[in-house]
């Protein structure tokens, strides 16, 4: 009885193993929730080539736009968990859209398996030219003499901007009005015409318009200085301790994926990150490249959902 099982055992293993070994023998497939020339997708389109050299295997990127996300995030869900289908998804898909939605057609913290989080860049707390502040504190005193007036711009409602500056109002006692707009680009040209008048933007898509002289930083929402802006202070520094804010992308595979396959996508993406290509254009986009373990990651995920289920509770944005 004793060696029909080891023989069974042995035979499953040796099945296995060579299924494993094999991955991938076709195409990997990785899906984008948003439309084309978005931070994810260009993302996605970066690593692409580099991970084609590691797998052997030809990398399609697809874009599955629509409901915020939702729609390619159900897709992954669905799929089935041999490494064939992922999707490079934002801070919004993976955690804000969490506590934002009542009901959400998938669940990022139980329907996923984590990758590898690629790139994250900060927000920048920016001004336009109508505004009479140039720091943090000063803005804090102006929209406390000026309850409920001053417009805060964002890309949208649910982005990483229009959260920062909520979160920002919360921690700082003060009132303000949202304006989202359908994507970052419009909220930033009426921030230019002074139509608006603050926005946390991503750095990448400000900071022409910063060094310019035609929008004014006050911060940035990094744990550290941004390289790209050396000269103006962090939140932390600017005397908002507890806000720290990062805009980022990452690589997740439907729930279940073998180790195996998840390691050797982690290593593909790691290897990919490493080339002077990838780095290049993902230093012209103003990202910082990551690259944790699927571990570091998965334990990122949780965090960052906490957080902004905190934040989304507080206001009462929940929908």
């Amino acid at each position: 009885m004793q060696r029909m099982i080891a023989g069974v055992l042995l035979t499953g293993l040796t099945a296995w193993g060579p299924a494993m070994a094999a991955y991938p023998d076709k195409p990997v497939r990785v899906i984008v929730p948003f439309v084309p020339g978005g931070s994810s997708d260009i993302t996605a389109r970066t690593i692409a080539p580099g991970m084609e050299k590691v797998l052997g295997q030809t990398v399609i990127v697809e874009n599955k736009p629509g409901a915020n996300g939702a729609i390619a995030a159900q897709e992954l869900k669905n799929a089935k968990p041999d490494g064939y289908t992922l999707m490079v998804g934002s801070i919004g898909t993976f955690s804000i859209n969490e506590g934002l939605y009542k009901k959400l057609s998938y669940n990022p913290s139980q329907d996923f398996d984590y990758v590898s989080q690629i790139v994250r860049n900060p927000n920048v707390l920016v001004v336009s030219s109508k505004i009479p502040v140039k720091t943090v504190a000063e803005l804090v005193e102006y929209a406390k003499q000026h309850p409920d007036q001053v417009s805060y711009a964002s890309s949208g409602t649910g982005s990483s901007d229009h959260l920062s500056a909520v979160m920002f109002r919360q921690r700082s006692g003060t009132t303000g009005i949202d304006v989202p707009y359908k994507g970052g680009g419009a909220a930033i040209a009426d921030l230019l015409g002074a139509q608006v008048d603050v926005s946390f933007q991503n750095l990448g898509a400000v900071l022409t318009h910063v060094q310019s002289g035609k929008l004014r930083a006050l911060a940035t929402t990094g744990s550290e200085r941004a390289p790209e802006l050396p000269d103006v202070p962090t939140m932390a520094e600017s005397g908002m301790k507890d806000m720290v804010v990062y805009s980022w992308q990452g690589v997740a595979a439907p729930k279940g994926t073998p180790k195996e396959v998840i390691d050797k996508l982690h290593q593909a993406i790691a290897e990919s990150l490493k080339q002077p290509r990838t780095q290049e254009t993902m230093k012209k986009l103003g990202f910082t490249i990551v690259g944790n373990d699927p571990q570091a990651f998965t334990q990122f995920q949780k965090e960052e959902v906490s957080k902004w289920k905190g934040v989304i509770k507080a206001a009462g944005l929940s929908q």
